[in-house]
């Protein structure tokens, strides 16, 4: 490939290390690579989208025979663009794999099941979990795991509460989950591109007519936030159904909940503002 340089490269190891990269994010970067090429100074501002977008370009073309690509997708609540490199070929979770132990999968595999199962159903689309509930699955895998040594069950693992919440971190850090302000676990915008196929092979049944991972009719990215704060017409593209202004998919689906209200309630905590009046997204 005549036109692929060592900026490149450069390019294509940032995401290497990074994982995942905004635009704006993006931009110092570039211009440090940009600045050693060209042998003068480059500042961010400098770099536009159209840069960043043929970097792109060159890049997947680039990594296409090694089943790699960069791929993007809005963050549902801030609507700002994120850019992973993505295996397209293997299975997301044998990524996560190559650095966790058998156990700490197990453990991830569970915390995925309580996310998109069981915090998924038609009278609650959470898809996330709280901070109490993901330590609490600990126990859960224990219970499992001396059931799978007596002959019965599936899953297997063992950790303790302190190596489920180090490995809740890592997993932040690594760009897979992301944490909300009131606890709460969900996919990142990374999670959401690797593990698209995973999620829909794993949860979705359509022989039986079930859907629990859903996605966007106009941008075919997978929900699990609703987004009418930022898509005004509040009546489904597919279905034409009007949104009704009190039934949410994402956390707000648990923290507008009576149970969830009556717990602040009775710890002596005041619900914030935004938990009762804040339109939904």
């Amino acid at each position: 490939m005549a036109d692929y340089e060592d900026t490149n490269r450069a390019f294509v190891q940032t995401f290497l290390s990074r994982n995942v990269l905004t635009f704006e994010q993006a931009r110092p970067i570039l211009a440090a690579i940009f600045s050693v090429h060209e042998k003068k100074e480059v500042r961010a501002g400098d770099i536009t989208q159209d840069d960043f977008t043929s970097m792109i370009s060159a890049a997947n073309d680039a990594l296409s025979p090694l089943d790699f690509e960069i791929r993007s997708a809005f963050h549902q609540e801030t609507r700002e663009r994120y850019y992973a490199l993505v295996n397209t070929t293997s299975d997301a979770l044998t990524q996560v794999a190559t650095i966790h132990s058998s156990d700490e999968i197990g453990y991830v595999k569970r915390l995925f099941d309580e996310m998109f199962d069981a915090n998924n159903t038609e009278r609650r689309e959470a898809m996330c979990i709280a901070g109490k509930d993901a330590l609490n699955l600990v126990r859960a895998g224990r219970r499992e795991t001396q059931t799978q040594q007596n002959g019965e069950g599936q899953t297997k693992f063992n950790l303790t509460a302190h190596e489920a919440e180090v490995l809740l971190s890592k997993l932040v850090a690594e760009g897979w989950l992301e944490k909300s302000a009131k606890g709460f676990y969900s996919l990142s915008p990374r999670g959401l591109m690797e593990l698209k196929g995973w999620l829909v092979e794993t949860y979705n049944d359509e022989e039986n007519q079930i859907r629990k991972i859903k996605s966007c009719e106009a941008c075919k990215e997978i929900i699990t936030v609703a987004f009418f704060r930022v898509q005004r017409n509040r009546v489904c593209p597919n279905c034409r159904t009007e949104w009704d202004g009190k039934h949410y998919v994402g956390e707000k689906a648990i923290t507008t909940s009576e149970s969830y209200l009556k717990g602040k309630r009775r710890s002596g905590a005041r619900p914030r503002d935004d938990d009762e009046d804040e339109d939904e997204d």
